[in-house]
């Protein structure tokens, strides 16, 4: 073989395979057989004349040649890509496919919406929504975007701060019809909490006063969720006190199913952050959807936006 069988299917692959660290995996993504993963890579390295990836029964792993060649085809896949979005944008149809990852409630309440609007506007442009509440690594999954709320830890992403996200104490009618409604923050201590079992120091509630005063109560129940839409059934249920984001509860507020808690107090609001894998960030189709959900996600109830640096 010579250098011409460089290709970019190849190349594609390998980078895939580098950055999964699975061939199976990388096979299942690309809808192809393990055998033709394999013969890419292997024509791929006999092309190149280098080893590119160690194979060990449990993983794959790039050897230093491999890292070095990795670094450039991922440059040269990306202005592959932005040169065929010039192209197509000579035409006014940008095209192609995003994939995001989003939390899951949030996702289904919200996102999902403006994914529809933005789909209205670009119709040659395909969305493959992910919800998960995990941290999935973006790069590994192929993700082009993440909208994350809470703390970040994705140091090498670009970090494209969207807002806060307000949050309330709520219960239904019901509940309060019968268990009382608490006048101060210590009156919680009796009260049964609905407590989601992924978010960190869920024991406590952190709540700030009309005077900017902070109280910590203990905070417990017999209920505990994983998932922001399994917290909204069970407050509409009657099952106890929880705090919510305004954008998971804001209709059923809106409806007189939920009434907020202690209207004077409210935990403190969680940052909402977009992060933008740095390969893609200048593929035009994912700069088009960044500015299109930036703009509009002021839309979405309690998220409070970030004023522009002037």
């Amino acid at each position: 073989m010579d250098r011409s069988d460089v290709t970019l299917e190849r190349m594609r692959t390998f980078v895939r395979v580098a950055e999964r660290g699975s061939l199976t995996a990388v096979a299942r993504e690309l809808g192809a057989g393990q055998s033709t993963v394999t013969r890419h890579l292997r024509e791929l390295e006999e092309a190149v004349g280098a080893p590119l990836l160690s194979r060990t029964t449990r993983r794959v792993a790039m050897t230093e040649e491999g890292a070095r060649y990795y670094a450039h085809c991922v440059q040269i896949l990306r202005l592959v890509e932005q040169a065929a979005d010039e192209a197509r944008g000579a035409r006014g149809a940008p095209a192609g496919t995003i994939r995001i990852s989003c939390t899951a409630a949030f996702g289904v309440l919200h996102v999902s919406r403006l994914i529809f609007a933005f789909q209205d506007l670009y119709p040659g442009i395909g969305i493959d929504l992910g919800l998960t509440d995990e941290r999935v690594d973006l790069v590994r999954e192929g993700v082009d975007i993440a909208l994350r709320l809470g703390p970040l830890a994705d140091s090498s992403m670009k970090l494209r701060t969207l807002g806060q996200s307000r949050r309330l104490l709520a219960a239904s009618p019901d509940y309060l019809a019968a268990r009382g409604r608490p006048a101060v923050p210590a009156d919680l201590s009796g009260h049964e909490g609905v407590r989601m079992s992924n978010v960190a120091g869920s024991e406590t509630l952190v709540l700030r006063g009309p005077d900017g005063e902070h109280h910590a109560i203990p905070f417990g129940g017999r209920l505990r969720v994983d998932h922001g839409l399994a917290a909204r059934e069970a407050l509409v249920a009657g099952r106890g006190v929880a705090p919510a984001h305004r954008w998971l509860v804001d209709d059923l507020l809106a409806a007189g199913r939920l009434e907020a808690v202690l209207p004077d107090y409210a935990p403190p609001p969680v940052p909402l952050n977009m992060l933008i894998v740095p390969e893609r960030a200048g593929v035009a189709r994912v700069r088009l959807l960044v500015d299109f959900l930036a703009a509009r996600i002021g839309e979405v109830p309690g998220i409070e936006k970030t004023r522009p640096e002037r």
